[in-house]
């Protein structure tokens, strides 16, 4: 008899302890909290509000973000099981296009949305348009490949010049001489750029119009307009070529800045050249203006700041996403994702996995905003 109640002890226990674990896994257990994006942080379990959120999100755009996202998807997969989210990253024109011809729920940009975009959004958009929402900030890392100099020390003029193809070696005086103590090498310069349309072009070149205009005679945009150079397919690609490339030099978010990839360090104009990392992305964001009006939340930022430990090459990613209008079977699974990633936890994923946080009187617009959509 005692036996038999010791076995019918073990068996409450186990069934108990196996309940306990399908109840955290269904709420998003910190088993479920290290991401591709690198992230350790995990929802607590009920914080993630999935409201009528089910089927399946098709999303498109930034590559930039795509490591956010991956962190994000995680998360709110975990504690919203009926509903998946396929979020592409083929890079912020082709999310714009996507999202204007009504082919995903929302897109991710590196640049707000243009005037003709707008008015093409108001096509899928029934009764409203896109607008752009702040989500995800970031330093834009210059990294580079060179043997025997593990610390380099770049301008925005020499930038332009390099990706202009007008420096073309690594031991040119315009480089050693912000470089004195640096051992540079007679080594030919292989400049890395997007192959595809691209928001983080957009916004390397915003900052070297901004901040070395005489040096880079373009007019910016997505797609690539210098002379020279080599290219490949997304962040991911530049990074790829520059880690296996001596000599190369290219330019990604930091978060694809890993296994030893080494960046340069930004001479600013500050006392001291700054460094590509999240908290001195977020002090040159902190300085951006929302310019948009209405429910946009387009921002400008400031490029050409000279403030002690800002790092102004930075992007900010928007998510587009009708103000009104939206297709009412992925609404609720669309107004769900983006609450949580505007959410405090859904920031906080951000600066583990090398992204900068939204400033907070910019972000808490957002989250408003995602309130009100329809």
């Amino acid at each position: 008899m005692k036996l038999q109640r010791m076995n019918r002890r073990a068996l409450a226990l186990g069934a108990l302890a196996v309940s306990g674990a399908l109840a955290l896994t269904a709420c998003g257990s910190d088993d479920t909290g290290t991401s591709s994006g690198g992230s350790s942080a995990a929802a607590k379990p009920g914080s993630i509000k999935c409201d009528d959120a089910k089927g399946q999100l098709l999303a498109d755009g930034s590559s930039a973000q795509k490591n956010a996202i991956d962190a994000w998807v995680k998360q709110f997969t975990a504690a919203c099981q009926g509903t998946q989210i396929n979020y592409k990253g083929g890079g912020s024109g082709a999310g714009v296009t996507a999202f204007t011809q009504g082919q995903v729920a929302f897109a991710g940009s590196d640049s707000a949305l243009k005037p003709d975009e707008v008015t093409a959004s108001k096509k899928v958009c029934t009764g409203g348009q896109g607008i752009n929402l702040p989500m995800v900030g970031g330093p834009i890392a210059v990294g580079y490949n060179v043997n025997g100099v593990d610390n380099l020390v770049l301008d925005a003029a020499t930038l332009a010049k390099i990706f202009n193809n007008e420096i073309t070696n690594w031991n040119d005086p315009q480089i050693q001489k912000l470089n004195p103590d640096a051992k540079l090498p007679d080594l030919k310069i292989q400049a890395f750029h997007r192959s595809d349309d691209s928001g983080t072009t957009d916004n390397f070149t915003k900052y070297l119009i901004d901040t070395a205009k005489k040096d880079w005679p373009y007019d910016g945009g997505k797609t690539w307009q210098a002379k020279g150079g080599q290219s490949a397919s997304g962040s991911s690609g530049v990074a790829q070529q520059v880690k296996q490339t001596n000599g190369a030099i290219g330019y990604f978010e930091l978060s694809y800045a890993k296994d030893g990839l080494k960046t340069v360090d930004l001479d600013t104009g500050a006392a001291q050249p700054v460094k590509a990392t999240v908290e001195n992305a977020t002090k040159a964001i902190s300085e951006a203006k929302v310019v948009g009006t209405g429910k946009d939340l387009a921002l400008q930022l400031n490029y050409g700041t000279k403030a002690e430990g800002a790092y102004p090459m930075v992007l900010v990613t928007y998510e587009i996403v009708c103000d009104k209008g939206n297709k009412a079977e992925t609404l609720p699974a669309t107004k769900a994702f983006l609450r949580y990633i505007a959410s405090e936890e859904g920031q906080k994923i951000l600066a583990e996995a090398d992204y900068a946080p939204i400033p907070a009187d910019i972000i808490s617009q957002v989250r408003t905003t995602v309130d009100g959509l329809s």
